[in-house]
């Protein structure tokens, strides 16, 4: 738990340093769309402070998964960090609306773009300043295994090249084509909805407790490899925020003690701890090996629920 901790502490500081950057990337650039008129830079400035503004539930998120279980969170507050996801994509989307009526509004009404050459200094500030971030965010959330943090970092880097495209469309009404800027923030508004699909996608993922299944293949070969396991029965992984907890159930012999099933228990759980990456977690049930067409688990035949098959079955 004091690694899980440690990964909490380190996303939270993730968040306040991009946060910190993105606002004052966002502001540099609000103050550019006033010198310019620009509705490319606009919407990209819109994308990039609603993009900051994520860092916030991220934050809380990230304070919450810190406290200890209670006896109605029973695993904990984790969970937050999903719910910070939910948020994510919700921002998202609504600077998505926010930069396409904008731009269609452009087309419908042009409207003289001025000082091009900060314009264009602008988009590159933008670029430079989400790209940082998004180096910053992504190998942060991987490192501590932060699904959210990750896509906010892919989101801060497609920021970045929405600002390039900025610098695309001033180019484009510097040779004299003024449709390019509205045009542009359409694209922007196109990237926008791209990374909305990829980030609900991430967290539709994790809301339904999906595992990279070369997890659970590795779990499985680990458990295996337990001197005493005879079989897998079942084993099922879930994320828990940025850490994995795992349930499995495994078979031994039938004429072993109960402290000799034990032992082999928790080294069972030992050994998965130290294989499956970010896992905090397992709870290991044992079941004697069936050698004389006695089944053990008849008691439970009219549960089904009970009985349902995990990623392994038996």
């Amino acid at each position: 738990m004091d690694s899980a901790l440690e990964a909490s502490a380190d996303g939270i500081r993730a968040v306040k340093i991009s946060l910190v950057a993105l606002l004052a990337t966002s502001i540099a650039q609000a103050a550019v769309v006033v010198l310019t008129g620009s509705v490319a830079l606009l919407a990209d400035t819109i994308h990039n402070f609603s993009d900051a503004l994520t860092a916030v539930p991220l934050w809380i998120a990230f304070v919450l998964g810190r406290r200890v279980a209670s006896r109605r969170y029973t695993y904990g507050y984790g969970r937050a960090e999903d719910l910070a996801g939910v948020f994510i994509v919700v921002m998202i989307a609504l600077s998505a609306v926010v930069a396409g009526y904008e731009s269609i509004l452009r087309l419908l009404s042009p409207q003289p773009v001025t000082n091009i050459g900060i314009l264009i200094a602008a988009g590159l500030i933008g670029f430079a300043g989400n790209e940082l971030v998004a180096l910053y965010r992504i190998r942060v959330g991987r490192r501590i295994g932060s699904a959210a943090l990750v896509a906010d970092g892919l989101h801060a880097r497609t920021d970045g090249f929405t600002s390039l495209a900025v610098v695309i469309g001033a180019l484009g009404v510097l040779a004299g084509f003024p449709l390019a800027d509205p045009i542009i923030g359409l694209l922007i508004t196109v990237a926008i909805l791209v990374v909305l699909k990829c980030a609900a996608l991430d967290i539709y993922r994790r809301l339904m407790d999906a595992v990279d299944p070369a997890l659970v293949d590795t779990a499985e070969a680990s458990l295996r490899a337990v001197p005493g396991v005879v079989a897998v029965e079942e084993l099922r992984l879930r994320w828990i925020g940025h850490r994995i907890r795992a349930e499995t159930g495994i078979t031994v012999d039938a004429n072993l003690g109960v402290v000799a099933a034990h032992d082999i228990a928790t080294t069972a759980e030992h050994t998965l701890l130290h294989e499956v990456p970010k896992l905090v977690a397992a709870t290991v049930h044992v079941s004697p090996r069936e050698t004389t067409g006695l089944d053990h688990h008849a008691v439970l035949a009219h549960h089904p629920a009970a009985l349902e098959p995990g990623a392994i079955t038996r």
